[in-house]
């Protein structure tokens, strides 16, 4: 037995997709919001995500040096995007009845009330193993 078998990719867990209804203002014909179906992103792809939600930032009194500046509300509609498995963002018939072109757009015309996609932004960032935000953080600070 290798002194790495508990490391091989048979002994990884599985991670199951997860249900959630983003909105209240979707729903059946018995009026229960409408589940969606998400999935986890890779850490590669959130590296993607993140190097393309990141831009340098000129730094104040130092002429040619930048920093980087993470676009936090885009780089969250992405994860948000890429991990919604259905409804398909991807879907023509779904973005021009809402008459939009990108799976961002889509996302944020479906669920456009400020609460309901702070709410999903929460439950997408918990599902990507990102178990506490910032703002808990500072809040327990304070404590």
């Amino acid at each position: 037995m290798s002194k790495f078998s508990q490391f091989m990719k048979a002994n990884k867990a599985e991670k199951h997709n997860e249900m959630y209804a983003p909105t209240k203002s979707l729903c059946d014909e018995n009026g229960t919001p409408l589940m969606w179906e998400f999935r986890h992103i890779t850490s590669k792809e959130n590296e993607t995500l993140r190097d393309e939600n990141t831009i340098d930032v000129p730094v104040t009194g130092k002429p040619n040096m930048f920093r980087p500046r993470l676009l936090t509300n885009k780089y969250i509609r992405q994860m948000i995007a890429a991990s919604v498995v259905v409804p398909d963002l991807y879907d023509e018939e779904l973005q021009n009845s809402y008459g939009v072109k990108k799976p961002e757009d889509l996302l944020t015309a479906m669920v456009d009330d400020p609460g309901e996609y702070n709410e999903l932004a929460a439950f997408i960032q918990r599902l990507q193993g990102f178990d506490v935000s910032f703002n808990d953080k500072v809040d327990e600070a304070k404590n």
